[in-house]
Formats: structure tokens, C-alpha cells, sequence
């Protein structure tokens, strides 16, 4: 179990009730390839990510999927459904092996009545998160796929992260044909070297000067 302390959100709590929040969390292990939640199932609380790495991915009316974001360990999955009640917007799925925590809404809101101090950093943390998802929604409007491309590529390469071909393309929401153009293009120019699932990046300048600028600086575990 990872120590919450990690967590900048709850960093600043006295040893007493860390101790007390972390006899709240149920720890839950998955493997590659596990879901943790559906898209549209009723949501009781939330996760944090201990170890590993898990994919937010939302699916369209006509089947096709976009991942929202990567998520590592500190950071959470579950949340945006924590004070609405409602159901999940999205799936969650592991793409390694994954150790989360799980909190249970009331009690997490029973621990927030004795210190509100913790709500005012889950809203900067899920405030931050927004800000991002709106800047990707412009990007798809203003960027190039090959730009947008290459922003992933870029981050994935430096975190050493494999993603297939296709979770690529819907992270970077584009098509499968175009990922895989555009990679084919990148290596035949000598930029990066694909091997399975990793990317290799062989000129960082290159891919850097394709690469769309992103606005937001997001914590080093996740990737929007």
C-alpha cells in the first residue's frame, strides 16, 4: 500500500489522520487488461492509484473510443462522480499490473466534515484536470494529428510507456490509419524507433519541434 502522505492532497495531514484515512482504504490488486469500473455503472467512492498505470477511456455512440487520460500512481480515477452521485462517464482499464485503493463516498465525506481543508485541494486537483480537457478539446480544433502525435509521442517516450498503435490514435483523437501513418513517417525520417509497443525516441529535437504545445503542466503520473 502506498503511503497517502505521497499524495500532495493529503501531504499535509498530521500523522493521526493519515492513519485514520488509511484505515478507510480498501486495497484491490488487477492485472493487464482488467477493468475497474464501467461506463454508466453507479458509482461508491473513488480510487487512488498505488502502482501501476490505468487508461480512462470513453466510448462514442457509434463504438469508437477516446482515452481521456493515463493515470499513474498518486493520482485518482472515480472522482468526477463523487459529489453528484451519479454513474461513471467512462471505463476505467489497466494497462499494467495496477494496486488501487478504494475510498467509499461516505466515508471519505464523513473524514472531509473533520478536515475541509482537504476539499478546497480535491477541487484545485479536479479544477487542474478541466483545464487540461479543455485545452485538448482545442487542440483537436487548432492542432494537426501529426502535432498532437507527437505531444504524446514526446511524454510517452520520456516515461518509457508502451501503448499499442490503436490506444495511441485514441489518446491522441485521431484514426488508427492515421497513427499509423504518421509513425511510419516518423520512423522513416529517423526520428523514433517502434519496437512492439514502446517508442523509441531517437531525435528528441525533432519530435519536439512537431510536437503541439500544451498549456497546462499536469503532475509528472498523468497524461492528458
Amino acid at each position: 500500500m502506498a503511503d497517502l502522505k505521497e499524495s500532495k492532497i493529503f501531504s499535509d495531514l498530521d500523522e493521526q489522520s493519515l492513519s485514520e484515512l488509511q484505515g478507510e482504504v480498501k486495497t484491490i490488486d488487477y492485472g493487464p487488461e482488467e477493468i475497474i469500473f464501467q461506463e454508466g455503472a453507479p458509482s461508491f467512492g473513488f480510487y487512488l492509484i498505488n502502482d501501476g498505470l490505468v487508461k480512462l477511456v470513453k466510448r462514442t455512440l457509434r463504438g469508437k473510443k477516446q482515452i481521456l487520460k493515463l493515470a499513474g500512481p498518486g493520482e485518482y480515477i472515480g472522482e468526477t462522480t463523487l459529489f453528484d452521485k451519479g454513474t461513471h462517464v467512462a471505463f476505467a482499464k489497466t494497462l499494467t499490473d495496477v494496486e488501487v485503493g478504494f475510498i467509499e463516498r461516505g466515508n471519505f465525506f464523513y473524514f472531509l466534515e473533520k478536515h475541509p481543508e482537504i476539499v478546497f485541494r480535491f477541487f484545485a486537483k479536479m479544477s487542474e484536470e478541466l483545464k487540461a480537457f479543455q485545452s485538448k478539446l482545442a487542440e483537436r480544433s487548432y492542432n494537426s494529428s501529426k502535432e498532437r502525435l507527437a505531444r504524446f509521442i514526446l511524454r510517452l517516450g520520456r516515461e518509457g510507456i508502451e501503448l499499442s498503435r490503436s490506444e495511441l490514435a485514441e489518446l491522441a483523437g485521431v484514426s488508427s490509419k492515421t497513427a499509423i501513418r504518421t509513425l511510419g513517417e516518423l520512423e522513416d525520417r529517423g526520428f523514433i524507433k517502434m519496437r512492439d509497443r514502446k517508442i523509441d525516441i531517437l531525435d528528441e529535437e525533432s519530435i519536439e519541434e512537431l510536437a503541439a504545445s500544451f498549456p497546462i503542466t499536469l503532475d509528472q503520473n498523468l497524461i492528458i
